[in-house]
């Protein structure tokens, strides 16, 4: 086979003896292309348009506007960014007639087949261009109802969600929409942009005339023996140590924090001004406003115009310098220092609340912007594995460092996206992690998560644990004899199924939360999933898997796709890691493990790789597969499973050389990687329509394991050699 790329660009061809180089090269080019980005926040408007749990937004226009007359319309405007131009899947059900233009021209038009029935869903693919595409949604009102429910096709890949397109609205979340209309407009969105003095545009952004001149009044009320605090930064720019005079009023008790300390109070309403020493750069304001009257809040400022208050952090979208939440009893204690972070929620009297803008209804929310640095998803939980134990065996801080850091981004705003979910009905980040629907949500990037743990410690990584734990033991459908199944999927397909794939979206998991809780219960069920998934999958003649067991047609499908093997014989030496050598299903798995490794071994390549389809040769040689086998081979020698040790040894060498040959090339780019797959009873759909994606993140982390267990092997076998040469026995 020729190399994917031109062949005097392999990273062998650079540093075939120096394997710490080759995992360093893709590691480094990992990192330096999802760089650490952190969460996004924007202001969002709850009267406006939420989302539902599937992530597409709820025009629920016959609610917001009861005194709808058919034949009128409403307008909805939103804006998506796209660093690329690209085709994604959408999603549309229609109360009514709907028509959908992007970017001016008219993409979709419904039929009185989705008019006439409001749960038919129907998906299609759009093109977008790069930079911003302006979306517009005209609703059309007729005696069956008015409005609609779109957005992604495909959540868990593309939660996608869209910004307000006008400019007083910059950076918000959410769409804008009109009053109905009797008018009708067909240039858009240009013709909508004259709109603005014509029609009301809704979410409102202005306080209503007769609102309280008092935030705290107009944001929370009047309910007396409460307060309510409000968080600002404030910048200052003398490079000496210089007074700063701060002035104002309070209409009501406030104490004012700088940092955590209390720099002043006042007993109730009145005029103030402090002197404090402030040393250059930003601190932290904040202020405890106490409702002890019909009207409360403050005003504050610095009587030098250098010093400014600002923004304690970046919200997209918001106008203020000051952040809010409340209310609280008057009598409660709050810790200044907890307080002031932006990823969790706060107790407050009315239940847990978060930070809010002042303006109406307009709160603050975290949104994941970029395509995978703090994005929790089961490929992305074994690129960390490979980052971490990379940086464990070249003694590299900096890698660990950043798969820490990328799992603590998810696990520390665990919390908060679960009450996101509930308040606003999907949530802006953690969008699997927060709405668990299957193994691949959870037992992946969690069985990472834990092993992370053993290296430092991460925020919430224990409930996020315990919660999947739960999730897999308690939650996940199993068949009436207790083998994980998907009795429901993302496409109606993939219902009644078993996927060899699951074995390592469980099983790892099972087996490092056993190990850290000591209950046997999740060793136990481990070891049965591969058991049973032996039963069901097997293909005995051949000593290989099936990619899946279908109940629809309660057969399996005969094919054995490659990484879906990988993923079995990678899982099945994870479990024999951990397992006891006095458990009674010890030798059976031991035994399982020779059986595949056989069968894998006799299906290697010429040039060392394996293939797409294990036993077709025509199919291309798929990168992932071959560094999970190597994966195993390496394990199987070193902890003894495998006996012959010369065999594997060479195929694991040779499927190493190849790799690094073939499929890696002197930026650490790695080629040849399938894309995530669906599944057939036909080997034609994965040999030609599941194509190989570069860089995909089902082989980087995997790659990188594989050439850690193959340096580890060489270490092996020549420690070996030394001590037998010393005179002890020869392995």
């Amino acid at each position: 086979m020729e190399p994917y790329f031109h062949s005097n660009e392999s990273i062998y061809t650079k540093c075939k003896d120096n394997m710490e180089h080759i995992l360093a090269t893709i590691s480094n080019r990992y990192i330096g292309s999802h760089p650490p980005h952190p969460i996004t926040y924007r202001a969002f408007c709850s009267s406006g348009l939420t989302r539902l749990k599937d992530y597409r937004y709820h025009f629920d226009f016959e609610t917001k506007f009861p005194h709808c007359k058919n034949g009128e319309s409403v307008y909805a405007w939103g804006k998506l960014w796209s660093d690329e131009a690209v085709e994604y899947m959408f999603a549309l059900n229609c109360y009514g007639p709907v028509h959908l233009y992007v970017n001016g021209e008219l993409k979709y038009r419904s039929t009185i087949v989705e008019e006439l029935d409001p749960k038919k869903k129907v998906g299609f693919r759009l093109k977008i261009c790069q930079g911003w595409n302006d979306f517009v949604l005209k609703f059309v009102k007729t005696s069956s109802g008015i409005g609609g429910i779109f957005g992604t096709g495909s959540f868990k890949r593309h939660p996608m969600h869209f910004l307000s397109p006008t400019a007083e609205r910059d950076g918000q979340e959410g769409w804008i929409f009109t009053e109905p209309l009797r008018e009708s407009f067909e240039q858009l969105p240009s013709e909508l942009n004259g709109l603005d003095e014509k029609v009301q545009w809704y979410p409102e952004i202005k306080w209503p005339q007769l609102t309280s001149e008092w935030q705290m009044t107009r944001m929370f009320g009047n309910r007396q023996h409460t307060f309510a605090v409000a968080w600002s930064k404030i910048n200052i720019p003398f490079l000496e140590n210089k007074g700063v005079e701060l002035f104002g009023q309070s209409n009501g008790r406030i104490d004012i924090f700088i940092e955590n300390e209390i720099v002043f109070q006042t007993k109730g309403s009145s005029s103030f001004q402090i002197q404090v020493e402030l040393p250059y750069g930003e601190h932290d304001v904040v202020i405890k406003s106490y409702c002890e009257q019909d009207d409360w809040g403050f005003e504050i400022k610095a009587r030098q115009e250098e010093v400014q208050f600002q923004l304690p952090v970046p919200v997209k979208g918001a106008n203020g310098k000051w952040l809010y939440a409340g209310l609280f009893e008057d009598r409660s204690d709050m810790d200044m220092k907890e307080i002031r972070q932006i990823t969790s929620i706060m107790d407050a009297m009315d239940g847990p609340t978060f930070w809010r803008l002042d303006e109406p209804h307009l709160y603050v929310r975290p949104y994941l912007e970029n395509r995978l640095f703090g994005k929790w998803d089961y490929p992305l939980g074994v690129t960390l594995y490979g980052l971490l134990q990379t940086g464990k065996e070249l003694n590299r801080q900096d890698i660990i460092s950043y798969a820490i850091n990328h799992i603590e981004t998810s696990t520390a705003l665990y919390e908060y996206s679960l009450w996101d979910k509930e308040q606003y009905g999907a949530a802006g980040v953690n969008n699997q992690l927060s709405a668990i629907d299957s193994l691949d949500d959870c037992g992946s990037f969690g069985a990472t998560m834990l092993l992370a743990s053993e290296v430092n410690t991460i925020k919430d990584a224990d409930r996020v644990a315990h919660d999947i734990a739960h999730h897999i033991s308690m939650i996940q459908d199993r068949l009436p004899d207790g083998t994980l199944y998907r009795k429901f999927g993302s496409v109606d397909f993939m219902k009644d199924t078993i996927w060899c794939d699951d074995l390592y979206m469980s099983t790892p998991f099972l087996c490092r939360y056993y190990q850290k809780t000591g209950d046997e219960a999740y060793l136990h069920d481990a070891v049965y999933q591969f058991l049973r998934y032996k039963a069901f999958l097997y293909l005995p003649h051949q000593k290989i898997m099936s990619h899946v067991y279908d109940f629809k047609f309660d057969s399996a499908t005969g094919v054995p796709w490659g990484r879906g093997n990988g993923w079995v014989l990678f899982s099945l030496s994870e479990l024999l890691a951990v397992i006891p050598e006095n458990h009674s299903d010890r030798n059976e798995l031991v035994a399982f493990f020779q059986d595949l490794c056989e069968g894998y071994l006799s299906l290697q390549g010429p040039t060392g790789m394996w293939h797409q389809v294990l036993t077709d040769y025509e199919s291309y040689e798929e990168t992932s597969c071959t560094s999970m086998f190597i994966y195993g081979f390496s394990r199987g020698i070193r902890y003894g499973w495998l006996k012959d040790k010369k065999r594997y040894s060479e195929s694991v060498f040779k499927g190493w050389e190849a790799m690094s040959r073939l499929a890696i090339d002197q930026h650490g780019n790695v080629y040849g990687v399938c894309q995530g797959s669906g599944y057939s009873f036909t080997e034609n759909y994965y040999k030609n329509d599941l194509t190989w994606i570069l860089n995909d993140t089902h082989g980087t982390g995997i790659v990188l394991l594989a050439g850690i267990e193959t340096l580890k092997l060489k270490k092996s076998l020549k420690n070996r050699s030394v001590n037998w040469a010393k005179g002890g026995v020869k392995a």
